[in-house]
């Protein structure tokens, strides 16, 4: 069975109580940890944990930073290979943890993420209500958290969920799309998940259309194609747009005394507004209470999703793609910084990588911290000594210019230490001297131990490839030519500026 790990972010409603007690019901191999994402801001009773899962469960407190940014907490608290996203108002299947142990075997090693199969209960009695067959879209919805399973390599290049959707609509599918452009695929799985339609007062569709702001973000950071993409709806804005605009007219051709225009502009308002109701009134139940609803709402949602969708151009006019920029970039030696010699004892054989000088300058100009972790084994071996490793160490630094920490493992291959790559040893002490967290930081090196420490302590990886870079380690990350490529790979694709690429 391939380990994983369940992350669950909860305001602690009561449906956080029946999510456990499906999980803990459900056959199959237990995750290696479930981790509680308590994101209420002033915290309260301490989250429900059934008995059968005592023992699994970590609770970590994040205090109000939103679905993304506690998945985000989340994930980062764990170590499995896979991560397991659940909502925590679903309900899992009888045999969940089961199917969720072949889906995961049976993903081929280019699958990233693969969802679980949603299904929304609806009443056998009557026709749903509008709320209803909102929540239903789930079932058909791709890639979303309410149960999806994430490799953790494809998190950690991913930079995890993009924080600046505050609310839980459209963050699954942004990290969708961008693991896709990373080159990874995603498939839906065999296991089964049930999504309860949560209670909702009579406003809550007027509330929901703050998410237009979230789908002019989704335009900014995926183009104007991305609804095709994700498998989503354009949905009604041009008519919501045409219903305010007539509205507006209306009012300001009264104010100038031009009545009858405003007539002519007030009913093509009315028009647009009573042929919204009556598309959502007629799949319905059409009881007074719904058709009440659906009439006043139908007055306020396009006013409010013009709104929305305004503030979001005004917000996101200038949003970078995520994640953000790293704080800290940690390079390999021998093979990327500089050419590799066996074993290297003598400073006069120190020849730095072509480009490695500009790759540095510009890193430490844009304000970058830098440093190395080396292994150097050879220490173990007999081959060279600690002092004579170090004195190579001077040399790069006097070729290369200086680095903010050095971290070398001088153990062999069978030491069974925690440092050597690749093992996240190196980069996890590396991260905490520079002073940032390991998903801040990126690892640049030239062999897949280099790029295993990296997701192992939860920090990017880019690969440069060298003729020592065995074929199969070639994959499963980004590549670039050289280290300004790199460096290239890790900023350019934000506003910041650096030198341009011949």
């Amino acid at each position: 069975m391939t380990g994983y790990a369940v992350v669950m972010p909860t305001l602690g409603r009561p449906c956080l109580t029946r999510a456990l007690a499906s999980l803990a019901a459900t056959s199959g191999p237990p995750p290696a940890r479930i981790v509680l994402v308590d994101d209420r801001r002033d915290g309260g009773a301490p989250l429900p944990v059934p008995a059968a899962l005592d023992g699994r469960v970590t609770v970590v407190v994040a205090g109000g930073l939103g679905p993304a940014g506690a998945r985000n907490l989340g994930w980062r608290c764990t170590a499995t290979p896979w991560v397991v996203f659940l909502d925590d108002d679903v309900l899992v299947g009888a045999a969940w943890r089961d199917e969720l142990a072949a889906d995961l075997a049976g993903a081929p090693a280019d699958v990233a993420g693969v969802q679980g199969r949603v299904a929304v209960p609806l009443p056998g009695d009557r026709r749903p209500t509008d709320w209803e067959r909102n929540t239903a879209g789930l079932a058909r919805a791709r890639w979303i958290t309410a149960d999806m399973a994430y490799r953790r390599a494809a998190l950690v290049e991913a930079g995890g969920f993009d924080e600046r959707f505050p609310r839980a609509f459209r963050e699954d599918a942004d990290l969708a799309l961008r693991v896709l452009a990373d080159g990874w695929r995603l498939t839906r799985g065999r296991r089964r998940t049930e999504h309860p339609v949560r209670p909702a007062g009579p406003w809550v569709s007027v509330r929901v259309q703050a998410g237009n702001a979230d789908d002019v973000l989704m335009r900014r950071l995926h183009g104007r194609d991305w609804y095709e993409r994700a498998g989503e709806v354009r949905g009604r804005r041009g008519r919501h747009l045409a219903i305010v605009g007539a509205g507006a007219a209306a009012l300001a051709l009264g104010a100038a005394g031009r009545r009858r225009a405003a007539a002519v502009a007030a009913g093509l308002a009315v028009a647009g507004v009573a042929e919204f109701a009556v598309a959502r009134v007629r799949p319905g139940p059409r009881t007074p209470r719904e058709i009440a609803t659906m009439l006043v709402t139908s007055v306020a949602i396009p006013p409010a999703a013009t709104w929305h969708r305004l503030r979001g151009l005004v917000r996101h006019r200038a949003a970078a793609p995520w994640p953000p920029p790293p704080r800290a970039v940690l390079f390999d030696r021998d093979g990327t910084l500089v050419r590799d010699v066996p074993y290297n004892c003598d400073p006069a054989k120190v020849e730095p990588m072509p480009g490695a000088r500009e790759a540095l300058d510009a890193a430490r100009a844009l304000g970058l911290r830098t440093g190395v972790v080396s292994n150097q084994s050879g220490i173990a071996r007999g081959l060279l000594t600690r002092a004579q490793a170090e004195a190579v160490n001077r040399r790069v630094e006097e070729l290369l210019g200086p680095f903010d920490v050095w971290e070398m493992c001088p153990h062999g291959p069978g030491d069974g230490c925690a440092c050597r790559k690749p093992a996240p040893g190196m980069v996890l002490t590396a991260a905490s001297r520079l002073g940032a967290a390991p998903h801040e930081c990126a690892v640049l090196g030239d062999i897949a131990a280099d790029v295993a420490a990296a997701h192992a302590a939860g920090a990017r990886a880019v690969l440069i490839p060298t003729p020592e870079t065995l074929p199969g380690e070639r994959s499963g990350t980004r590549r670039a030519t050289d280290l300004r490529h790199a460096i290239r790979l890790l900023l350019n694709s934000t506003s910041t500026p650096i030198w341009p690429i011949e």
